[in-house]
């Protein structure tokens, strides 16, 4: 836990994330990203410079078969609480909608369910458990297939909500988080959705593990050159 609390630091002081006062919801799918964020957030507070006040937030997506009994009882252990908003989001996107390219609606829905659950509570931010290879991924997916030299940012204020969505794992490796997770027992579920390893980001991800045969330090040398904005060199 050492390095993703590391990493998790690093990434809230250099972006400037988390304001004394600050009440913030933890998007829980039941994966080990966000459960690793809502541990580690809460480890965090024990020696923040700010206090701040943290919640879950679930979303069941209407699959059968979904048991967050485990989820509940690894939040009331660490006293944080947490909200289970129960929708029939994977019902309309892959029975109802029956949608080829299914991600990009259900990304949609998702977020506004759990923006307005944030809401409902108080609740000014809202933090995601992207990791490193989430923003490298993301930079190919816009690159590869938009044309456009683009990826998610650490901290995004959503004007039309008023409230602002933090990412602090985005420096986190994704094998610290699975080493991490694996040692601490996190309670993860499995994923439920139809499509999971199926997506143009699983091919994204097979692409960097390739690349990262070929260059070992890959991955470090992409993120250093997101973060490295003094020396972007594109054309107007």
């Amino acid at each position: 836990m050492k390095k993703v609390l590391g990493c998790l630091r690093r990434a809230i002081e250099d972006f400037d994330m988390i304001q004394d006062g600050d009440k913030i919801a933890v998007g829980v799918s039941g994966g080990k990203d966000s459960l690793m964020l809502l541990n580690a957030l809460n480890l965090y507070r024990y020696f923040s410079p700010v206090e701040f006040e943290l919640y879950g937030i679930m979303l069941t997506l209407g699959f059968d078969n979904i048991d967050t009994s485990n989820i509940e009882k690894f939040c009331a252990e660490i006293n944080v609480p947490l909200i289970i908003k129960h929708t029939l989001i994977g019902k309309i996107v892959f029975e109802e909608r029956q949608e080829k390219n299914p991600c990009s609606l259900c990304a949609r829905m998702r977020r506004g369910a759990l923006h307005n659950a944030a809401i409902e509570i108080g609740c000014e931010k809202v933090a995601l458990g992207h990791h490193r290879e989430d923003v490298i991924e993301t930079f190919f997916l816009s690159l590869f297939y938009e044309g456009r030299i683009n990826t998610f940012s650490p901290v995004t204020y959503l004007d039309r909500k008023n409230i602002t969505l933090i990412r602090p794992l985005i420096y986190t490796p994704e094998s610290e988080i699975k080493a991490a997770a694996k040692r601490i027992n996190l309670p993860i579920l499995q994923n439920p959705c139809p499509a999971s390893g199926k997506t143009k980001r699983q091919e994204m991800k097979e692409l960097m593990d390739y690349i990262t045969n070929i260059i070992p330090n890959a991955r470090e040398q992409v993120l250093t050159a997101l973060i490295n904005k003094e020396q972007y060199n594109l054309w107007n």
